[in-house]
């Protein structure tokens, strides 16, 4: 059974567009009635209408009005060519949906877990974590949040401070001009891989984006503590 043909009141209804935005349409020849009464109206066939939804799509895209009559104007236009564009646009901002979603759920956790953090604590945190966003897979990600969520709060305050005893007495280890493979070095570099060991679960894939992440961004090698000197010095004791 045909669909009965629409006023341009009811088709205003039914798609949430104005009147008025119709009659522009009509006017840039973007979407005329097929059919008028004898009296004028305009009357909208079911073509009229699938046109109309093709018109509302691309412009959800972002595609211009004049873009958009280019497109369903011409020669072999697929409806679901349309409809395919529009589920990978889609698809494109559900994933930014999600990582956003992720990255506030990281800082709520750190402002949870913390006291009062400043603003510039706050951008730094935000900053490692678009970093890390560069190196590590979703299903990475995923597994490391649930490590620190098992660890807990106080756990991962431990190891930031064990890092920070590390940097000190590989520091003074240096200063003494110890050698880098020496003994007293290298039970500083076992601690090290115990608390690098308790980050990545001695999964390889997660400590083969760590070593990438912290050859390639300059800010790791540049943390408080740790200036260029001593990072080549424990690059020679872990060697």
């Amino acid at each position: 059974m045909r669909s009965a043909p629409l006023k341009v009141g009811d088709l205003a209804r039914q798609t949430g567009l104005s009147v008025r935005t119709l009659h522009y349409y009509e006017e840039i020849g973007l979407l005329s009635p097929s059919h008028r009464t004898a009296s004028g109206h305009r009357m909208y066939s079911a073509g009229d209408v699938a046109r109309l939804q093709h018109i509302k799509s691309l412009r959800e895209l972002g595609f211009s009005l004049e873009q958009i009559s280019g497109c369903l104007d011409k020669e072999g236009f697929s409806p679901l060519q349309t409809i395919e564009l529009h589920l990978s646009r889609l698809r494109e901002q559900i994933a930014l949906e999600q990582k956003l979603c992720a990255r506030l759920e990281g800082l709520a956790h750190v402002l949870r877990a913390g006291e009062d953090v400043s603003v510039e604590q706050l951008l730094q945190t935000i900053e490692v974590m678009t970093m890390i966003e560069k190196y590590y897979t979703p299903e990475q990600l995923a597994e490391l949040k649930q490590r620190a969520d098992a660890l807990g709060p106080e756990k991962m305050r431990e190891a930031e401070n064990a890092w920070k005893t590390i940097y000190d007495d590989m520091r003074a280890e240096m200063q003494k001009g110890s050698d880098p493979k020496s003994e007293p070095v290298q039970q500083i570099v076992r601690r090290m891989r115990e608390l690098i060991d308790a980050f990545t679960g001695k999964n390889p894939g997660i400590e083969r984006s760590l070593n990438r992440m912290y050859q390639e961004e300059p800010s790791m090698r540049n943390r408080p503590g740790v200036d260029p000197a001593l990072h080549e010095f424990i690059g020679k004791a872990m060697s």
